[in-house]
């Protein structure tokens, strides 16, 4: 589903990420993990062209762009309605009620019809345990419920990949599960996801793949059970030593 071949991005001289090879395939959930720094939110923000990679080629689904050459803000457009992302913060439209910020990419950027905006949007909030909330405006929700209703506002464009970066940083410990329950069931639901999180548990528990980086660089990766139990790069025994 998603591959990146030869990923390059320098802001001004600092190379941030130095050629990441990576294959996600249909379906999986590979959690990221590294120390502050090493690349993590660069690499999502790549491959959804937040940020443009300074070389390389991204793929998703057949689709390919490659930053050996120039490429067409209409080219990136397209190109970026194939991922949904979600953020540490939630980003939620404070005038808009939970219903209308999951319509309002559907009917400003894809142009649908609202009756049937609405209905996905509904079932969406439903999916994400917010169905009594469809009028609650961002202020009266808590920073979980924030969150998930940024989780079906993702959804509502219908991605082919969720890219999540630390989406419950900055949540309060006790709220945090309700947002990797969502997680988990999208995860089970064969929704292709490439997570960064500090949560090691939801990796575990989560994760068809976790990946280590730092400098830059893929260290490590591999399942879970090899990852924490017995990963093979000194580097990754560091950091997995410091965390736990």
């Amino acid at each position: 589903m998603i591959t990146l071949k030869g990923l390059h991005k320098k802001f001004d001289e600092l190379e941030v990420l130095k050629g990441i090879d990576l294959q996600v395939e249909r379906g999986k959930v590979v959690v990221v993990i590294g120390p502050s720094g090493s690349g993590k939110t660069t690499l999502l923000r790549c491959i959804n062209v937040l940020e443009t990679p300074t070389a390389g080629e991204i793929s998703i689904d057949n689709q390919t762009l490659d930053f050996t050459e120039s490429v067409s803000k209409k080219a990136i457009s397209s190109f970026r309605r194939l991922t949904g992302m979600v953020f540490q913060s939630y980003n939620l439209f404070p005038h808009m009620t939970a219903l209308g910020n999951v319509m309002e990419g559907p009917l400003t950027v894809k142009g649908e019809s609202k009756d049937a905006v609405r209905k996905r949007a509904e079932e969406l909030l439903s999916k994400v345990g917010l169905g009594d909330k469809l009028d609650y405006y961002p202020f009266q929700l808590s920073g979980g419920q924030q969150q998930r209703v940024g989780i079906a506002r993702a959804l509502a464009m219908e991605p082919k990949v969720m890219l999540f970066d630390e989406p419950t940083s900055a949540l309060d410990p006790e709220l945090v599960g309700e947002v990797l329950k969502v997680m988990k069931n999208l995860a089970s639901e064969g929704m292709t996801m490439v997570v960064v999180t500090h949560e090691m548990r939801f990796a575990e528990e989560a994760a068809d793949e976790v990946i280590f980086m730092d400098g830059g660089h893929i260290i490590e990766r591999g399942a879970p059970g090899q990852i924490f139990t017995n990963p093979k790069e000194e580097r990754t025994k560091q950091f997995l030593n410091m965390i736990q």
